[in-house]
Formats: C-alpha cells, sequence, structure tokens
C-alpha cells in the first residue's frame, strides 16, 4: 500500500511517512483493463456524476467556485490596442491615468486541469485507488464547469510524460478528455514491477504540469489541480505565478494508510517514486510518529495553498467523494453570498 507524504525519506528510528507501498497488502490492481471494461466504468462514473451531484445540488449553483456571473471585473490600466469601449471613466478620471475595465462572463469559462497521475496515486486500501479517484474529480469538474460555451482542457502527468488536451466546448470532448486521462498508461513503479529494491522508479512532476498551464498565457479562468500533493511543496511557486490570472482549486486525493498505519505486526514498505524498500515493525510508537508526521504535512500543504490564493477540496478514498463535493460546492456560495469567509 502507498501511503505518507515525503516518499524516499529515511529516519533512523522510524519510517517517514512517504510513498511506501505494503508489498505484501494487496494484491497489485489490474493495470491493462480491457478497452470494454473501462468504457463501462466510464459510463458508470458518468452516470453518478450527472445523477448524483444534479440531484443533490438541484437549486444551488452547480459550480465549484462561484463567481460574480458577468459583472465587470477589476479595473487595469491602458494599453495599447484595448478597446476603448471598455474603458473606466470613473477609475480614469479618479487616477487621472487611463483603465479599461475587465469583466468575467461565467457563460464562457475556461477550465483547465492539471491530472497528476504520478504513481504515488495508482495505490488505494478502502474503496477505490487514488487514480480513480482522481479520475472521478475530473468528471465532476468537466461536469460542473460544462455548458453555455464552456471549455475545458487538461495537462496529464505521469512523471515520465506529460501531455496536454487542448481546451474544446461541448459534451462530446468533455467525454472524450475523460477517456483519454482514463486509458493515459501508468508510469513505472519499481515496487510492482518485480525490479531490484535499489532500482529508481517515476518521480511526479506536478511543477511541469502546472509550468505548461503557465507558457504560454492562457486566457482567465478557472484552473483545477488534482493530485495527493505528496512529497515537499516545490510547486508552490508555480501554482503561486498561476493566481495572478487564474482562479484556483486545488483536489486532494488522500488514502486513509496515509494518514495513519494499522496494526498489522513487520510490514516492508516501497516507495513507488524511488524503488528504496525498508521492513519495519508497526509498534505504537512508529504509529504516533507516522500519524504526527502525516498530518504535519498536510498542513504544510494547506498552509502553502492558502498562500497561493487557491481553495482546497480534500477527497477519501474511504469516504462519499460525490457528498464532499456537495459540500464544498454548497459552502463555496454561502461564503461568495456573504454567509462566511473563504
Amino acid at each position: 500500500m502507498t501511503t505518507g507524504p515525503e516518499p524516499g525519506v529515511e529516519q533512523d528510528t522510524s519510517v517517514a511517512p512517504g510513498a511506501a507501498s505494503v508489498a505484501d497488502a494487496r494484491p497489485a490492481p489490474d493495470r491493462t483493463a480491457s478497452p470494454e471494461r473501462l468504457e463501462a466504468s466510464l459510463r458508470a462514473l458518468e452516470l453518478t456524476v450527472r445523477h448524483r451531484l444534479d440531484g443533490l445540488l438541484q437549486g444551488n449553483h452547480v459550480g465549484l467556485l462561484p463567481g460574480p456571473g458577468s459583472e465587470p471585473g477589476d479595473a487595469r490600466p491602458y494599453q495599447a490596442g484595448d478597446d476603448v469601449r471598455r474603458m473606466d471613466w470613473a477609475v480614469t478620471a479618479r487616477t487621472t491615468a487611463p483603465h479599461v475595465r475587465e469583466t468575467i462572463a461565467d457563460r464562457e469559462l475556461e477550465t483547465w486541469a492539471a491530472v497528476d497521475l504520478s504513481p504515488s496515486l495508482d495505490f488505494g486500501t478502502a474503496d477505490l485507488e487514488k487514480r480513480q479517484l482522481a479520475l472521478a474529480a475530473l468528471t465532476a469538474v468537466a461536469h460542473l464547469t460544462s455548458g453555455g460555451g464552456n471549455r475545458i482542457g487538461a495537462v496529464v502527468t505521469t512523471g515520465a510524460t506529460t501531455v496536454r488536451l487542448p481546451a474544446r466546448s461541448g459534451l462530446a470532448h468533455a467525454r472524450g478528455l475523460v477517456r483519454r486521462v482514463a486509458a493515459t498508461p501508468r508510469a513505472p513503479d519499481s515496487s510492482v514491477s518485480g525490479t531490484t529494491p535499489d532500482t529508481v522508479g517515476t518521480r511526479g512532476d506536478l511543477t511541469g504540469a502546472l509550468d505548461q498551464l503557465r507558457r504560454p498565457p492562457r486566457r482567465r479562468g478557472l484552473v483545477a489541480v488534482i493530485s495527493d500533493f505528496l512529497g515537499e511543496p516545490v510547486w508552490e511557486r508555480s501554482l503561486r505565478a498561476l493566481s495572478g490570472r487564474h482562479e484556483l482549486l486545488a483536489i486532494e486525493i488522500v488514502d486513509p494508510r496515509e494518514l495513519e498505519l494499522p496494526d498489522v505486526g513487520t510490514v516492508v514498505l516501497a516507495d513507488p517514486e524511488t524503488g528504496r524498500q525498508r521492513e519495519v515493525d508497526t509498534t505504537p510508537l512508529l504509529r504516533r510518529e507516522f500519524a504526527a508526521a502525516a498530518s504535519a504535512h498536510r498542513d504544510r500543504v494547506a498552509t502553502a495553498l492558502r498562500r497561493c490564493g487557491c481553495a482546497q477540496l480534500t477527497l477519501r478514498t474511504d469516504s462519499d467523494w460525490v457528498a464532499d463535493i456537495v459540500r464544498f460546492a454548497v459552502a463555496r456560495k454561502h461564503a461568495w453570498s456573504g454567509g462566511g469567509l473563504r
């Protein structure tokens, strides 16, 4: 099983909660699902998202990050080539410098999803794998931001490869995008491939995916980052650079075994992104230290996301992820309407 936030970190008296897998905990998942099974799973997933989200959010704003719609946005200094019809004369008179008014059109929202499918997500000890939950999150984002000419694209990274899927509108494109992400080959994982313990696996590259969204600059819109955010937050600088132009949403994928170790005696932990293995005894002291390190890591991630001005939605493999999305969307609407803080 994969567990913990800091892959490959070793300690003298305990194992850090690094993306480690207990080699004998459960059989390896089916990594070669047939196209027929994949298509059936995606149809079931789409029905779950459409029926349950529409039913639970009926009468509410069905957006993940509700905004002011088509209301005018911020004013900015006039630049050569700007449409003079968008001049903000009130701000121009107040500042004595020409300004134009930006507009926010929620009917023409462009959404980009940065999807992390590194080996640490090929793991799950509850109802589903983290990779499957990441795909469910992407499906929900596509559903909640579609319609009205809205466009959605994605940058998918496995650590070994990074693929950009262009943003387009339409239900057919959204479905095709989810299918292409679902069919993304898994990166090599030394903990399940039978290689030697010293073989280096595939590290995730979330920073690279975020940088692809920065260059070239995209039109203003929503960026949804779907990842387990394991390891140090080296992605913070890239994410903060996106915050000046986009609304940001981080969807954190969590498995319960990344938060605490069970009392199962002696186990072999393996890091799928580095190939390192260690045999440990899950003593009460080790389990307490592991839980404390996991909690501290999640606090660091949450702090980094707040510094980036990023909303955070946490989905767990052992909970009702649809209900979690609904609670998040309703809370965001309540906060935006003045009923609470962001």
